[in-house]
């Protein structure tokens, strides 16, 4: 499947700089990344979260680049998987055609995932069915979709004042996050 979302061209009218499907899959991983779309420095390398972005998560996960980068242990699936372009607040919204062609076989292809990372809005409405509330309310909730699941702002360097004014995030969640994931990623070895 992963060659024919290579090949997608669906909304090849509507991507300023082409397609270039930027995402991580397999059968075995254990942790799935669902984020918004790539950027245009991704967009530009092919290896999703290849910017500041991506040296925030991994910090947040405790995880080196090259556990990172193992698409046996991480999956790293966007909402959107072609960069869709800047608005004038940022990166426009991820192309809704990707997530409706593709997003639910590559999840039923991911059978033992045990823990998903809901990055940013549109992929909370998705995998947390949030309606109502803001992305703020639904982190501060995190409790309520643990361990299976746990929502978290984007890592973009553009949120560094939403960091700042939730110093809770750093002091509660993201301790729990990484002994999570140590957790999880040990339990492969034995």
């Amino acid at each position: 499947m992963l060659s024919e979302v290579a090949r997608c061209r669906i909304c090849a009218a509507d991507l300023p700089l082409g397609p270039n499907p930027v995402l991580q899959c397999s059968a075995t991983a254990k942790i799935l990344i669902a984020g918004q779309a790539p950027g245009s420095r991704v967009h530009a390398s092919g290896v999703p979260f290849d910017d500041a972005s991506g040296e925030r998560l991994r910090d947040w996960m405790g995880i080196s680049r090259q556990v990172f980068y193992d698409a046996g242990r991480i999956a790293i699936l966007p909402m959107g998987f072609c960069y869709p372009g800047s608005g004038k607040s940022g990166d426009l919204a991820p192309r809704p055609e990707c997530a409706a062609a593709w997003r639910a076989a590559l999840l039923a292809q991911m059978q033992q995932i045990e823990l998903t990372l809901v990055l940013g809005q549109y992929a909370q409405r998705y995998h947390l069915q949030a309606g109502g509330g803001s992305l703020t309310e639904r982190v501060r909730s995190w409790r309520d979709y643990w361990p299976a699941m746990l929502p978290l702002p984007h890592p973009s360097p553009r949120n560094n004042r939403w960091l700042s004014k939730n110093p809770w995030f750093a002091a509660e969640l993201l301790p729990q996050l990484k002994t999570r994931i140590n957790q999880i990623l040990d339990s492969e070895v034995k």
